[in-house]
């Protein structure tokens, strides 16, 4: 299976021509820390939900921000919904405040977000983990969630368990979408 990332800078979407170019589901971003929400996200995830993509929503964590108030806002953006797919979880340093917290507290304040909102989703998330995030946080030998993991062109070659789903490129080009968007890849099912 093989989905687009979607936010506001992807510019215009045509759901049913991105659905046509092969896309099966798209991640869509809906927040950013504690008070960040993407414009386009409600557009976006009635847009895929209509053309009969499978859709998911992305909360991009801050480094800065309290656990419980980042839930809060992914909570009262994302709507409950049994048909999305497990909320995903944006782990890097790009746009991101400059303090590092140590790693124990970090933790802690992950793991409290987590459990807002699966209980919301009803469903648990996935993380969407950076070389360097991982590299600084052992997020993926630390965390027991399915991990998404970015590399242009190449499968991943880190992380301490097999990605589920691998951002194969940041830039690709796709009818149906205004903009270049991040270009994701789920992982075949091994044995069966």
């Amino acid at each position: 299976m093989q989905g687009a990332t979607i936010e506001a800078a992807s510019g215009e979407v045509h759901w049913p021509t991105l659905k046509a170019a092969g896309a099966q589901f798209a991640y869509i971003m809906a927040t950013d820390g504690d008070a960040g929400r993407d414009p386009a996200f409600q557009a976006n995830w009635a847009g895929a939900r209509e053309a009969g993509l499978r859709y998911g929503a992305i909360h991009r964590w801050q480094l800065c921000r309290l656990a419980v108030d980042q839930a809060t806002n992914f909570i009262a953006t994302v709507p409950r919904d049994p048909d999305a797919l497990p909320p995903a979880i944006l782990l890097d340093f790009d746009h991101n405040c400059s303090d590092r917290p140590d790693a124990e507290p970090l933790i802690a304040e992950l793991a409290t977000f987590l459990s807002m909102i699966e209980a919301h989703a009803q469903s648990p998330a996935i993380l969407y983990v950076t070389r360097d995030f991982d590299a600084e946080y052992a997020i993926t030998s630390r965390v027991e969630r399915s991990v998404w993991l970015p590399r242009r062109l190449f499968p991943p070659d880190f992380g301490a368990v097999p990605w589920v789903m691998w951002q194969a490129s940041d830039i690709r080009r796709i009818d149906g979408v205004e903009n270049p968007v991040a270009w994701n890849v789920v992982r075949p099912e091994q044995g069966g």
